[in-house]
């Protein structure tokens, strides 16, 4: 999508967890997309216009690039002609995702934006960083962990595998890991580091072949044996905050 042109949009429904922007078609019919960028879960594409297109893929969204005449599904709810022939199609079954225009002012006070956390993967993001945020936190770490303005597009799955490497257990109350004054306690560095190891070998693996492959350490085990072969415990799943959590209660503390 990168530096090609919008030639024609279709909108086969008229919102999608909202409802898309006045004019949506028009605004974005002729315009360039100068580059395809990420911000926490968020997709942004700055325009030729000066607005950015703005994206969530929400709970069952993807995108496919065909050629034309490609067959359509009932899914299928936008439509992307691109200059050189591209299509790219935005697939939602659940319809969660989100798409919205915003102006420069509004981009950078929208409230999805704002108020993100550091990115994992940043050098802004390690074990000071993350202490600072946990500071004084009641809500067990898990929960914690998903919450956006602590970190900024880190899931449940990923979650529950960094706490793993780092020996935490979900449970524990966020603030353990810092101290009254908010600086890092060990527990935070290893935090931190384990959250950047298990991104960086999702992306390494590519997201779809780990789905495939099941190479989880803890996530979706539940009753298996803990794979730390020094540990001997059995990983137990509960509910928090309305998402499954999975854990080793033996080697996570």
């Amino acid at each position: 999508m990168a530096r090609k042109r919008f030639e024609r949009v279709d909108v086969r429904r008229p919102d999608l967890r909202i409802p898309f922007p006045p004019r949506f078609r028009a605004r974005l019919t002729g315009q360039t997309a100068l580059a395809v960028q990420r911000r926490a879960k968020y997709l942004l594409v700055p325009l030729s216009s000066g607005e950015t297109l703005l994206m969530h893929l929400g709970m069952s969204g993807s995108f496919e690039v065909a050629r034309e005449g490609a067959p359509l599904d009932r899914h299928d709810h936008v439509v992307f002609h691109m200059s050189a022939g591209a299509i790219v199609t935005f697939n939602d079954p659940r319809r969660f995702g989100l798409m919205t225009l915003l102006t420069r002012d509004a981009l950078k006070t929208h409230p999805v934006l704002s108020a993100l956390g550091p990115e994992p993967l940043s050098d802004d993001f390690d074990g000071d960083t993350l202490a600072r945020a946990c500071r004084g936190k009641r809500t067990p770490l898990k929960v914690a962990l998903l919450d956006q303005r602590v970190v900024a597009g880190l899931g449940n799955i990923y979650a529950a595998e960094a706490l793993y490497v780092a020996r935490l257990s979900p449970e524990r109350p966020a603030s353990t890991i810092a101290t009254a004054s908010g600086a890092p306690r060990p527990s935070a560095h290893r935090l931190a580091a384990a959250i950047k190891q298990v991104l960086t070998e999702a992306v390494d693996r590519k997201a779809a072949e780990v789905y495939r492959s099941a190479r989880f350490r803890v996530y979706d085990r539940e009753l298996e044996r803990c794979r730390r072969a020094s540990c001997g415990g059995t990983v137990r799943r509960q509910t928090q905050a309305g998402r499954s959590t999975f854990f080793c209660p033996r080697c996570q503390r």
